[in-house]
């Protein structure tokens, strides 16, 4: 019964319905609105993302809370901080079982992540999407923003090149900034 609660709870928040309820109905219409995915794509990515999810908790070797996974056309990319490097390749064996997933992109940290890290971390996730959100002709609702240890890494899809250079100019400039790792697509180059 658990593992289907989970699993419940694990698809609404990875579908554009958790950004509805936890961001208020504007939020979650505009990321559907804006998503420039196809609703069929949408689905096979947010259940691919579940999957992946349900899998990763399910193992004992991984601390599934430690990483993001972020799915776009099928490609997955698994962000954070884990343990070791044991930990990232069974988390990358695990994602590759997956039905639906065409790739993995491995952004995993190896080490460890002090509280105070975690809440830079969020601090600085926070500065940079509000700058998005500010700036005229960025879609934010279509880049998803993680970070750790001060290391951001940008997964989405953008309309232009012009898009994509702003995106990580601004997170490039913001305070804190360690890094940018950029997994941006452009549609229209």
């Amino acid at each position: 019964m658990k593992k289907i609660a989970l699993a419940c709870y694990l698809l609404f928040m990875t579908t554009g319905c958790g950004a509805a309820v936890l961001g208020g109905a504007a939020a979650g219409g505009y990321m559907v609105g804006t998503d420039e995915r196809s609703a069929g794509s949408m689905l096979d990515d947010s259940a691919i993302t579940t999957k992946v999810n349900l899998r990763l908790i399910e193992d004992a070797a991984v601390k599934a809370r430690q990483i993001d996974v972020d799915t776009l056309e099928g490609v997955v990319y698994l962000t954070g901080v884990v343990a070791s490097k044991f930990e990232a390749d069974r988390a990358i064996d695990i994602t590759r079982t997956v039905p639906g997933v065409r790739q993995v992109v491995n952004n995993l940290q190896i080490g460890s992540k002090t509280i105070n890290q975690a809440m830079s971390d969020k601090h600085l996730g926070v500065k940079i999407k509000t700058a998005m959100v500010r700036e005229p002709g960025i879609q934010s609702m279509n880049v998803d923003v993680d970070v750790n240890r001060g290391v951001v890494t940008l997964t989405g899809k953008v309309h232009s090149q012009a898009q994509k250079n702003r995106v990580i100019e601004i997170a490039r400039t913001t305070y804190g900034t360690v890094k940018v790792v950029d997994n941006i697509t452009v549609l229209y180059p």
